[in-house]
């Protein structure tokens, strides 16, 4: 899997990923920091990656759009660095891949994780 990781995520989520086995970018090294989150979805699904986000706003449009790609996995707490979260994360990466490999929107939480299949 290839994640892509939005800008209100730090580049530092990138090591967390690659020493579990994913490749990961961050959006400042592929794309205007100031996109839109449309700009960043279409870029993912051109470039078959997953968005790593702690933005609810891609849940929104993922539903209000009725879009079946990208998946988009994110976190939902206050202490979003890596040191914090990042067992919690790639153990919903892992535990949800064939979902999120067949387009998923996959929540993490201090508590739990949750997947739903897209579109929703």
């Amino acid at each position: 899997m290839k994640i892509l990781i939005d800008m209100n995520l730090s580049p530092d989520w990138i090591p967390v990923f690659e020493s579990a086995g994913f490749e990961a970018v961050h959006w400042s090294k592929v794309g205007d920091p100031g996109a839109t989150d449309k700009t960043i979805m279409a870029w993912a699904i051109i470039h078959e990656y997953i968005v790593f986000t702690h933005d609810l706003d891609f849940g929104t449009l993922l539903a209000i759009s009725q879009a079946d790609a990208p998946s988009v996995i994110q976190v939902r707490a206050q202490d979003i660095l890596p040191a914090k979260l990042g067992n919690l994360v790639v153990n919903a990466l892992r535990q949800f891949q064939k979902e999120l490999e067949t387009d998923a929107l996959v929540t993490v939480d201090q508590a739990k994780a949750k997947a739903r299949i897209l579109p929703i």
